[in-house]
């Protein structure tokens, strides 16, 4: 394949994912046709066909790609600073920023989209959360370790420690979300959530 018709073909692929994003999230799986994503990718279905070979495919490649998302993530709650005076500033920064990448609307969207279809494609919504949420808290188990080695925090089971303190901070935006379609937390309510699941993790680990 000569270069420009590779580039051509990588243009059409990626449209097909971005359209299929869309539609997938707007309409759930169910709903979604090869149609409705051919029409919004500005392409044939045929040309879908030929580069996924049927929905579930083109499903599970879109879901696994945000995955990819979760290196910033990864690189962020591994940079805590050792630093004993700064401690509560340092989490208040990293939870903040936290919240902010996990409650944005996409993000709660395709949570949703994955939870409603995880009887379907179990192995799909196991692949997803061990390759994106689980590397999170793994790498800020670490991290929590570090710092439990250093005598800045207190705990004998790190994981658990970032379990508590990831469900400190989710457990009210998230659940509202998905159980009242709310995507939309205001930046007050998303700032004082963070304040107060910093105190309270602190308040038992520090």
């Amino acid at each position: 394949m000569d270069p420009t018709t590779q580039g051509r073909s990588a243009r059409k692929h990626q449209a097909i994912m971005e359209a299929a994003t869309q539609v997938f999230l707007e309409k759930g799986y169910p709903g979604t046709s090869m149609d409705d994503i051919a029409k919004l990718a500005a392409v044939s279905k045929q040309t879908v066909y030929k580069h996924f070979a049927d929905k579930e495919k083109l499903f599970a490649e879109i879901v696994l790609a945000t995955t990819d998302r979760v290196d910033a993530m990864v690189d962020l709650v591994a940079d805590i600073p050792a630093d004993a005076a700064s401690m509560e500033e340092n989490l208040n920064r990293l939870a903040r920023r936290f919240l902010g990448a996990l409650t944005q609307p996409e993000v709660l969207q395709l949570r949703r989209l994955i939870i409603a279809n995880a009887e379907a494609f179990p192995e799909l919504g196991t692949a997803w959360y061990e390759r994106g949420f689980e590397r999170v808290l793994d790498t800020l188990a670490a991290t929590f370790g570090r710092l439990a080695g250093q005598g800045l925090l207190r705990t004998d089971d790190p994981l658990l420690a970032a379990n508590h303190f990831a469900g400190l901070l989710l457990w009210i935006p998230v659940n509202k979300a998905m159980f009242t379609g709310s995507l939309q937390h205001t930046e007050a309510d998303l700032d004082h959530y963070t304040a107060a699941g910093v105190r309270a993790f602190l308040a038992a680990y520090r």
